[in-house]
This record gives structure tokens, C-alpha cells and sequence, in this order.
């Protein structure tokens, strides 16, 4: 089926049953219709329902058997299509309505999908909160207080709720909610952004030489060569004994001596002779053969082999100099991480300092009067700032010094001078909170004036809003708030640029292929990241399935996954039994 989407505002309501969605919008809508908006109003039933009493022609006709029944007069008309096998999606009903008559697109129900919406909530309901479990929700209608960043607005003020749905419906299209949250052409891919980000980031120059000690998970400067030969010498690959392999077809051996690990016998091996020998230990000249000692059978200084159970091959057993890697050869290439095997080799050629790109620095900050930090008393509506840690904690992951700013304020000044202050320590800047749209007017400014900001919404979830730019010459992300959230905007977004700042061209994640043990859903062309645990089944197949519930506020998602897993925009089901991509956590996060 084609998708259809809406070319103008669409907004939805979004609340619990009895929250009085129904009643607020029958108070609303004369009052948008007095502003000169025109509305249209698409409302989901979760039950049965006739919109025509029983013993009318156009009920009795459909009850006959028409699938579709049109009913016409000179005040209205209306078209009843019944729907057994499947319950028509919202973009079809989008696509009934005539939109060239009208400025806006109100939604009562279709809570789960994705499309801009107003939370109502009564206290009274006692229910939770939805806005901490739905990224789309850009406005809280409520009768208390709620702790999020989103605008709040009194859901007993018809007014004031009225004003915020007519500038909804009027906004510039290019800030519009509607259109980007709806239609993806209107929103950036993940390998959209990706790759714009990537373009303009700039791998650091700068070099510096430590020791082996402190080179760990740093990245290589130059090509790192070999000063000897790997091995040095010819050597026996196993204990046993050194022959000619131009002479096997001798029954016995005259052994003539005992050669162990780190000594040599430096005669050269003459017909008729043989060598005990140790592994690692160098061959005599002309030796060229070893065999085990297990196949061996020694007394007084004679050796005989059992040729029976094991041939012996000419040049088994025996490792050349430079096999593993010969004087000058590469040994570890420029733009390699550092992790435990190579810094073995190197020890092992005799280096004990090498040269390394210059750690990248990264300032990190959180905005919002609302944050708090661990460890003080919590304030009536505010929360613990949670993303700075697991900030510091993924960029400690890949090799970075943190400059920790803290939380800034709520005011142009404070975040002025921080981004300032970043600029100038740091060679990347990260943020969390207060880049989405709706946020105060404060912080575009701000950035605008500073450097080259672009606010996107890319089309993935967890993580829509993004912004990235330049504050002067220095790369700046403004992550989102939820925590989750940003998570997942790092390792699509911001670990790449810091692999390539790092020196790492064309780095990329690994990724695998699982079976899916439970139902995934997507919106189609959006990508879809579920927090998911991967394993083996008695079958030997790698299966995955989710965490349980994905809000993009629930830490625990993250803390329970192994690894994410990756609903592509071309594959918006996945059923049990199919293939999805799953990105592994470990080490990442």
C-alpha cells in the first residue's frame, strides 16, 4: 500500500479514557473556527459503531451487503466503508480528506502512532504520565505540574489552549511540527545526517609520542614499522627434534645436542644428525625439519622416529625469520586503535613508545532549570541529571579527555558563556536538552550568533531532534533530553565524528543479522532503534528480542540490552521468525 501523508498541521490529543478529550474539543472548535481556521477532525473508536440509526435506507443497504455506501444530500454527505479484514491506517483516512480546504488536522485518539500531540491529563484520572514514553508529544495540557521541558498549559483554560492549537496551525511551515513528523521527506535519514555530519568534520593533526603503558584504546599516527624480523631466527615451532629434510630416509639419527629456548647450537647440522629442541629455540644452519617429540623414541644418543603413525614431511614444525613480519614491514597501521594484541606486538619488536593522535577533547553540558545534580535534595519539579554521566562514560569508551561543564542555566548569559568557554578547550561540544523545537528562542539565538547551528529532525527513534554545527571552528551537537535518547544519537551521530576526528576514516559499527523471537514494529521510513537482547538458541541461530517496554525516558532499556536492534526504514514490520540488523552494545556504551 502507498503511504499517504498530510501536506498541512496535523495535531493530535492524547490522553487517558476519561480525561475529557471529546468535551475539550467541542468547546475548542467554534472558537478555531471564529480565529478563521478551518478544521477537519479525525477521531479513532475502539468499538462498533453505525453513524446512521437502524431502519434507514442507508443502513439497511449496507446491512444488505454494500461495502461501500455513499449518502448525499444538500447539507452533507457521507461515505461508510466497512472495513472486516482490517482497520484502515490513519494516512488512508488523511488521504479521504479534501485538504485544500483546510488549515489544520485535529486527532482524537491514535495514541501510539507517530504524529505532533497534546498530552491531557487530569490528576484526578490517576493515571501516568504519557509524555516520558512518547517522543511526539510536543505540549502537557494538565491541572498540576509536570517535570519535563516541554511547554505546559493549563487544560482548564480553553483559551489559552485554543491560542497554543491556532499557532500550531499558523507556524511557518519549515517549524511546523506536521509535516516533518508526518511525511519523511520533510525529515533527514539517519545515513542523511550521517553522512552531512561526517563531511564536515575534520581528522585532528595533531601528534604526540606516549608510552606503551598509556597507548591503550589511542589511535596510531603513523604507520608503525618493524625494526627486526618476526621471528628473528628460524625456530621450532614445537619441542622435538631438528633434522635435514634432504635426509629422512634414515632409520635412526645421531642426536649431537640440546638445544633450549633463548641458546643456540651453532654448528651446522651434518647427514646423519639431530638436535633436541625446544619450542621458540633457533634451528642449527641447514636443519630445516622437526619433528614432535611425542612420535620420537631416544636411547643413549640415537633417535628413531615412527614414521607410521605421522610421515614426516620436509619443513614441518619449522618457523621461518620474518613469517610474522619481516624488517620493515608494517607491523601496525597508521589510524589503528590500540588494544591488547597490538600492544604486544609492539612490546614484542623491542618499541616501547610509539606516536598517537592527541586524545580528542570533548566539553559536555546539560541545560534546563528543571535538572538537578546527584546527591542534592530534590526540588518540587525538577530531575536528576542522568545524561552527563552516561556521557562521560561512552566518550571515556572511545579514548576521549571529558571537560565536564556541568548544568547551565536557563539563560541566554550562562549558556553564552559556556559555549564560549567549550569553544576554546575543546575540540568537540556536547549538549543534552534544549535543542528541540518549541525550546526556548534563547538557545537558537544563541548558537546562531556564535556559529553555523542546523536544527534537525531526523527520522529514527528514539532521538528525532538534532542539532550540529560549528561554534567557532569547533564541532557542537545538541543532543535531546530524553536519556535513551541520547544514547542513541551518540553512537549513530557523535561516535562516528569522533572516530574521524581520531584519525579512523570509514569506520564503522559492527553489525549482525538475528532472528526475531517476538513481533517489531515501525513507522515506514523511519528508522526504529529497540533496546534487545541477542543470544544463541539451541539451534546455534543468534535470535533477539526486545527489553520489554522502549520509552525513550527508560534507562533501564539500555541497561538491560546487549545490543540495539535496527528496524530500517524499507522494513517497517518485522514478524516472528525474520531477519533484523542488531548492533552489539558491548564495549559502546
Amino acid at each position: 500500500m502507498s503511504q499517504i501523508y498530510a501536506s498541512l498541521p496535523l495535531l493530535g490529543f492524547a490522553a487517558w479514557s476519561g480525561t475529557g478529550k471529546t468535551t475539550l474539543l467541542e468547546a475548542m472548535l467554534p472558537k478555531l473556527v471564529e480565529r478563521g481556521i478551518r478544521v477537519a477532525v479525525i477521531k479513532h473508536a475502539h468499538h462498533n459503531f453505525d453513524i446512521d440509526q437502524e431502519g434507514k435506507d442507508s443502513y439497511r443497504l449496507r446491512k444488505a451487503g454494500a461495502g461501500q455506501m455513499l449518502i448525499s444530500s444538500r447539507y452533507r454527505r457521507a461515505l461508510v466503508t466497512e472495513t472486516p479484514e482490517e482497520e484502515a491506517t490513519l494516512p488512508q483516512l488523511i488521504a479521504q480528506l479534501d485538504q485544500t480546504q483546510l488549515d489544520l488536522i485535529l486527532v482524537e485518539g491514535f495514541k501510539k502512532l507517530d504524529f505532533p500531540k497534546v498530552e491531557l491529563h487530569r490528576e484526578e484520572i490517576g493515571k501516568p504520565w504519557l509524555h516520558p514514553d512518547d517522543s511526539n508529544i510536543i505540549a502537557v495540557a494538565s491541572n498540576t505540574n509536570a517535570s519535563t521541558e516541554l511547554p505546559q498549559l493549563d487544560i482548564n483554560n480553553l483559551d489559552q489552549l485554543t491560542d497554543f492549537v491556532v499557532g500550531f496551525a499558523t507556524q511557518d511551515k519549515n517549524e511546523s511540527f506536521s509535516c516533518s513528523d508526518v511525511n519523511p521527506s520533510e525529515m533527514m535519514s539517519v545515513d542523511e545526517g550521517r553522512t552531512l555530519i561526517l563531511e564536515q568534520i575534520v581528522p585532528s593533526k595533531i601528534q604526540i609520542k606516549v608510552p606503551l603503558e598509556q597507548a591503550l584504546g589511542q589511535i596510531v599516527s603513523k604507520d608503525i614499522l618493524s625494526p627486526v624480523n618476526v621471528p628473528q631466527h628460524t625456530n621450532s615451532a614445537m619441542d622435538g627434534y631438528a633434522i635435514r629434510g634432504d635426509n629422512l630416509d634414515r632409520d635412526s639419527y645421531t642426536v649431537v645436542a640440546h638445544v633450549l629456548a633463548g641458546h643456540s647450537y651453532d654448528q651446522p647440522l651434518e647427514l646423519g644428525q639431530a638436535v633436541r629442541i625446544m619450542t621458540g629455540a633457533p634451528v642449527p644452519a641447514n636443519a630445516d625439519t622437526v619433528i614432535m617429540r611425542e612420535l620420537a623414541q631416544q636411547k643413549g644418543d640415537i633417535v628413531t622416529f615412527d614414521t607410521v603413525k605421522a610421515p614426516i614431511k620436509p619443513g614441518q614444525n619449522v618457523r621461518q625469520a620474518g613469517e610474522d613480519l619481516a624488517i620493515g614491514q608494517t607491523a601496525v597501521a597508521a589510524g589503528t586503535q590500540m588494544t591488547a594484541p597490538e600492544l604486544g606486538m609492539v612490546a614484542s619488536l623491542g618499541i616501547d613508545a610509539i606516536g598517537i593522535n592527541q586524545p580528542v577533547k570533548v566539553a559536555i553540558f546539560s541545560t534546563g532549570d528543571e535538572v538537578q545534580h546527584p546527591g542534592e535534595a530534590q526540588k518540587a519539579n525538577c530531575i536528576y541529571d542522568s545524561n552527563r554521566y552516561t556521557l562521560l562514560s561512552m566518550l571515556t569508551k572511545v579514548g576521549c579527555e571529558v571537560i565536564d561543564l556541568g548544568i547551565i542555566e536557563d539563560s541566554e548569559e550562562a549558556l553564552e558563556a559556556t559555549l564560549q568557554q567549550a569553544s576554546q578547550q575543546a575540540d568537540l561540544i556536547l549538549s543534552s536538552g534544549g535543542v528541540s523545537v518549541g525550546d526556548a528562542d534563547y538557545i537558537k539565538t544563541v548558537l546562531d550568533r556564535l556559529g553555523q547551528i542546523n536544527f534537525w529532525r531526523i527520522d529514527m527513534r528514539p532521538g528525532r531532534p538534532l542539532a550540529f554545527g560549528q561554534i567557532q571552528q569547533t564541532p557542537f551537537f545538541g543532543l535531546p533530553g530524553n536519556p535513551v535518547a541520547v544514547m542513541v544519537t551518540f553512537l549513530q551521530f557523535v561516535e562516528p565524528a569522533i572516530r574521524k576526528i581520531q584519525g579512523m576514516e570509514n569506520w564503522q559499527p559492527q553489525v549482525f543479522n538475528a532472528v526475531a523471537t517476538e513481533r517489531l514494529r515501525s513507522r515506514p521510513g523511519r528508522t526504529e532503534y529497540s533496546r534487545g537482547i541477542y543470544s544463541l538458541d539451541a539451534n546455534g541461530r543468534l535470535t533477539v528480542k526486545t527489553t520489554g517496554k522502549q520509552g525513550s525516558g527508560i534507562l533501564r532499556s539500555m541497561s538491560e540490552a546487549n545490543c540495539l536492534i535496527e528496524i530500517v526504514p524499507k522494513q517497517p514490520n518485522v514478524e516472528i521468525g525474520e531477519v533484523v540488523r542488531v548492533i552489539p552494545l558491548l564495549g559502546r556504551i
